[in-house]
């Protein structure tokens, strides 16, 4: 019965953020960036909503008080779900995301994500990647906008990570905008491959924000991604 809770709301994942896609690149042409933003969110509350309807998934939050408020910050997020991808929306202030460029190219949806400001990396830049990222990140701060970031580069299997990109660390040391960094155990659940959703309650912790000021930023990174791992358990 779960695997079949599963491909029907993988189902409806996939069509709903194509419709959805198509819809919001039509609006977005008479709003402003808040009220796509906005747009965005409903998207990722709808998907939230069907998850925890279809598959029993649910979610809590530690540790909200930890967003600063009236501050533009970078927040870095644990990748090993495509749950995050849609859940970042309706959990942290409005933002944009950091995300390879080919995704800007998929139809619709691509399109939509180019309209949110996103900052597309070309990650086979090498240096120059990072140097765009801090260009970028320059502009979208200074617009208000918070920026959200998988340092990983890729959805990594529970329990597993990888060396994160210096890039969100790089930006913050730059700019001097607050780190925030964001655990969960979303791939327990989730796993980033097969269609199955295990039924329980993800667990999200938001930590407090890490000041980069006068600090060098693969330092910064190791010490947020220490957290970030630590926190990222099962519960």
């Amino acid at each position: 019965m779960q695997m079949l809770r599963s491909v029907v709301f993988t189902a409806f994942f996939m069509l709903f953020t194509f419709c959805y896609g198509v819809f919001f690149v039509i609006a977005s042409l008479f709003l402003t960036w808040r009220r796509r933003f906005a747009l965005a969110r409903v998207w990722g509350t709808v998907l939230l909503w069907s998850v925890r309807v279809l598959c029993r998934l649910d979610y809590k939050v530690v540790g909200a008080e930890n967003l600063p408020k009236g501050e533009a910050c970078i927040a870095l997020v644990k990748h090993s779900s495509s749950w995050e991808t849609f859940a970042q929306a309706v959990l942290l202030p409005p933002q944009v995301w950091v995300l390879k460029r080919e995704l800007t190219w998929i139809p619709f949806v691509g399109w939509g994500i180019r309209q949110l400001h996103a900052i597309a990396i070309d990650r086979g830049a090498g240096g120059t990647a990072v140097k765009q990222m801090i260009e970028q990140g320059r502009d979208r701060l200074a617009r208000g906008h918070w920026i959200v970031v998988f340092p990983e580069g890729t959805r990594m299997p529970p329990g597993q990570t990888r060396r994160y990109g210096v890039g969100g660390a790089a930006v913050a040391s730059d700019t001097g905008a607050r780190i925030v960094p964001v655990a969960h155990n979303a791939g327990y659940f989730w796993p980033r491959r097969g269609l199955l959703k295990q039924r329980g309650v993800i667990r999200v912790i938001i930590g407090p924000p890490v000041d980069p000021v006068g600090r060098d930023p693969r330092e910064l990174n190791e010490e947020v991604q220490t957290w970030i791992e630590a926190n990222s358990k099962p519960s």
